[in-house]
């Protein structure tokens, strides 16, 4: 399978990711991760993209684009991959088909995740991240005072672009950059739109009934 995931922030890209590398076992391409762990590393691109992220400027399409080559070219991803963050835009589209056409790789699917916006900002002004391990919670299932990670005993706190206002203006940029992604996989019959607004397993039966039927055209 080689497949790309998008949709809002806060839609469950990340954990519909992750259920989908288990159950493909396929490697789990993140912009972001890529781009710290090459600044972490040094490597060539990696320096690149610090020059830009340490001014506080975006990094170029074409750094994003060389690092996602990088993984590609891997054996590990070669035929088996769920890129997660990017595309985020049309001329990033079209640098990642331009990509393909050059490796030679067919992209199976391109799975839309939608959610109502106040759904979307109600869930990310629940959301409560743990400062140690990582941890996501969410104050329904932990209450509003919960101050300390029971995993791990680390501070758990709510990221500021979590709170209703920032997550509005990310939704607004998503809306204005974003969402013409949606029409341009739609012409070439590469998107699937799935209900991201249920439960997670049932989100992610969704996906994987759509992707074996998709496979069967």
């Amino acid at each position: 399978m080689k497949i790309i995931l998008f949709g809002p922030p806060g839609v469950g890209k990340g954990t519909q990711a992750k259920l989908l590398v288990e159950e493909f076992h396929s490697a789990h391409i993140s912009t972001g991760d890529l781009l710290r762990e090459a600044v972490k590393n040094k490597t060539i691109l990696g320096l690149k993209a610090k020059s830009f992220m340490d001014v506080g400027n975006l990094v170029p399409d074409d750094v994003v684009v060389g690092l996602i080559e990088e993984v590609l070219t891997s054996e590990e991803a070669r035929e088996n991959f769920i890129l997660d963050g990017f595309p985020r835009t049309l001329p990033q589209a079209s640098a990642l088909d331009a990509l393909f056409e050059k490796l030679g790789v067919r992209l199976d699917s391109v799975i839309s995740f939608e959610v109502d916006n106040e759904e979307i900002i109600d869930r990310l002004n629940q959301r409560r991240l743990c400062r140690g391990c990582g941890r996501i919670y969410t104050i329904a299932r932990i209450g509003a005072n919960l101050k300390m990670c029971p995993q791990c005993g680390g501070e758990v706190y709510q990221r500021d672009d979590d709170k209703p206002e920032p997550v509005r203006r990310r939704l607004e940029v998503y809306q204005q950059q974003t969402k013409p992604l949606i029409d341009y996989y739609r012409k070439t019959n590469r998107l699937i739109p799935i209900n991201g607004m249920d439960e997670i397993g049932y989100v992610h039966k969704l996906v994987l009934d759509a992707l074996y039927k998709d496979r069967m055209k």
